[in-house]
């Protein structure tokens, strides 16, 4: 007896079985590395989630071991990486994570590291120098991240390093937010920002439109064989009688704005106000900070601050809505770039 052919039709749009068509769900996971839980945690409270149970074990020889402990196959991973000191260990434990996620599968993964680690070393300033901001992005890259996001690179072009989308979050709506709603009606009308240094000029000048305040120029000079020294030569702008914003991207040691803090006083000066996004606040940048020279300083907190290097004059800013955000837009397919009105 000639056994019947069983058919099955198809689904014509879908190519597969009626029965058989089932959307997957996109589902997204917070996961964080062990430089800067607190971040992190309030990152994923923002996104009504709760962060991903993971192990994290480092062996008596240095060897890091880091494990999801539950299934993250076919997810949105979005691993929160702060890179302040010592960032090197946080560089390893970062990569190890990332080929965790990479072999269980995850989806799509995306580092958010608020402040990018190497930055500062963007290009060759003297030749048989590496790049270093270069490697780690592909470091990142091999080592199984599909996107970066990060926040007031020390160079934009560090964008091109990734071969990926990156996405450069700005904390200038944070700090800003902050200052339009404590500075009294006297200090907004002499209000001056200032410059650090010539090179961020371009930010310091987008600061001056949104205050509409002037803008002054710290012109300075670094001595390439020497690090963390700064001689600040003149001041280009007027000073004198103004309360000065300093806005920078970040203070390691705190050399660069204290001695820029000490010119403003020194031409006339009446309060000098401190605005960064990183603070990496190396030895001895807390003392230094401390300087009758600088009034207020105002940072996020894109890196841990521990309290020995918290002081009286220090105000600390959250990052985590603005990093929700951007994850949830990222994560909706939505527009980062809507949030910076297009600059971003």
């Amino acid at each position: 007896m000639a056994r019947k052919k069983k058919t099955v039709e198809l689904d014509r749009a879908n190519d597969i079985a009626p029965g058989l068509v089932a959307k997957t769900k996109k589902r997204l996971v917070i996961a964080r590395g062990s430089s800067h839980p607190e971040l992190a945690a309030e990152v994923a409270a923002q996104l009504s989630t709760e962060l991903v149970p993971t192990e994290y074990r480092t062996f008596a020889s240095g060897e890091i071991l880091t494990r999801f402990e539950v299934s993250i196959r076919g997810c949105d991973l979005f691993l929160i990486q702060s890179f302040g000191p010592p960032v090197n260990e946080w560089m390893m434990e970062t990569l190890i994570m990332l080929d965790a996620a990479k072999r269980a599968s995850a989806k799509r993964i995306t580092v958010v590291a608020p402040y990018f680690p190497y930055s500062r070393q963007d290009k060759k300033g003297r030749g048989r120098e590496p790049i270093s901001a270069r490697l780690v992005a592909d470091l990142f890259k091999t080592a199984g991240a599909d996107r970066v996001m990060s926040v007031d690179l020390h160079a934009a072009q560090i964008q091109g390093f990734f071969d990926g989308p990156v996405d450069h979050l700005f904390a200038k709506p944070v700090l800003l937010e902050y200052f339009e709603n404590t500075l009294s009606a006297q200090d907004r009308e002499r209000l001056t920002v200032v410059s650090p240094d010539t090179g961020r000029v371009r930010v310091a000048d987008q600061w001056s439109d949104s205050l509409g305040a002037p803008l002054a120029i710290i012109h300075k000079r670094r001595d390439p064989n020497v690090a963390n020294q700064v001689t600040v030569n003149e001041i280009v702008g007027a000073v004198d009688g103004r309360v000065c914003l300093l806005v920078d991207d970040m203070i390691d040691t705190g050399g660069t704005i204290v001695k820029a803090a000490e010119a403003l006083k020194a031409n006339g000066a009446v309060k000098v106000i401190v605005a960064a996004t990183h603070a990496i606040f190396s030895d001895p940048a807390a003392q230094r900070l401390q300087s009758p020279a600088v009034d207020e300083v105002v940072v996020t907190d894109t890196v841990p601050i521990p309290a020995e290097k918290r002081f009286s004059t220090l105000t600390i800013l959250p990052i985590a809505p603005l990093l929700a955000r951007a994850i949830h837009e990222v994560f909706e397919d939505g527009s980062v770039t809507s949030m910076f009105d297009g600059a971003a």
